[in-house]
Parts: C-alpha cells; sequence; structure tokens
C-alpha cells in the first residue's frame, strides 16, 4: 500500500471493514471514459462522485456528493427535488476539496473529510461490481453494490437526465 499515493492511502485507512483493491493508472482516469477504457469495463460501470452545492429556500448552502453513472449527466433540479431544496449548483474546486478532502477527478463516494449527504442514482444499480475513484484522477477500486450503499449511506432515487 505504501506505493499508493497519500490521498488513496487515507482514503483506505478511513474505511474499517472494507478492503479496497485500488488500482493505479499512470495515464489517468480524470473522466469515465478515461476510467473505463483503462479499466476495461463499461462506462456505466463507473461511479461518478459529483459534489454540488444544495440552496435552500433560506439561501443556506450545504456540500452533499452525488452518485451517478458514468454515461449519464446529473439533473441538478432532480437532485434538488431529492434533497427537499430550491435549487443546486456544481461546487467550486476549493468546495470540492474542503468538503471531501479530495481534489475533482478523484472524489471517492465515501471517506470524505466531512460528514456529507450521500445521493445515488438508481441506474448505478445495472452494474455490479461498480467502479469509483480512489482518492486521484488515476487510482480506482472495484465495489459491489451492496457495500457501496453500505459505505456512503446514499439516498437512492432518478437524479439522471
Amino acid at each position: 500500500m505504501s506505493e499508493l499515493p497519500e490521498a488513496s492511502r487515507r482514503l483506505a485507512s478511513s474505511i474499517a471493514d472494507f478492503e479496497m483493491e485500488t488500482r493505479v493508472f499512470p495515464e489517468g482516469t480524470k473522466t469515465a471514459e478515461d476510467a473505463a477504457r483503462a479499466i476495461g469495463c463499461p462506462v456505466s460501470a463507473i461511479v461518478k462522485s459529483l459534489v454540488f452545492v444544495l440552496i435552500g429556500p433560506d439561501a443556506s448552502e450545504e456540500p452533499v456528493v452525488a452518485l451517478v453513472p458514468g454515461d449519464l449527466r446529473l439533473d441538478t433540479v432532480k437532485l434538488a427535488d431529492a434533497a427537499g431544496v430550491t435549487g443546486s449548483r456544481r461546487a467550486t474546486l476549493d468546495e470540492v476539496r474542503t468538503a471531501t478532502g479530495y481534489a475533482a477527478g478523484g472524489t471517492p463516494p465515501f471517506g470524505h473529510a466531512t460528514s456529507l449527504r450521500v445521493f445515488a442514482d438508481n441506474r448505478l444499480r445495472r452494474n455490479d461490481p461498480v467502479w469509483a475513484a480512489a482518492g486521484t484522477p488515476t487510482t480506482v477500486f472495484p465495489i459491489s453494490i451492496t457495500d457501496l450503499d453500505r459505505l456512503a449511506k446514499p439516498d437512492w432515487g432518478d437524479l439522471s437526465e
């Protein structure tokens, strides 16, 4: 494990009851298409961990993570509806790092620096296992839907366009 990037080691050590099989792809897995090509799996088996900011009726803001299959796009209106708020916007790069402890493009579905609500699109269940970022744009790991549900504790729903 010492050969893994620090962010991947930090993620792995944050999970007591799950053994991550982190794979490193030096050419990068920053996009879902890049990850699927490197892994050799369908793009739909890639978990995009997207950080968005929910906007409440009182203009309050709450960062959240939305887990979406790699072949689909998040619908921000559906995300806001699922969360019971008035709107949502994509988090800035600084907001992503502050909320999760990871850079955009390498954000894992759990193990974040702060306690975040997580939402997941039902269509992630089309593949089992799925592949998620392991803390960096060059590291990924496979995870069963059961373990993803157990560790990320998402609210499941229709979130994609």
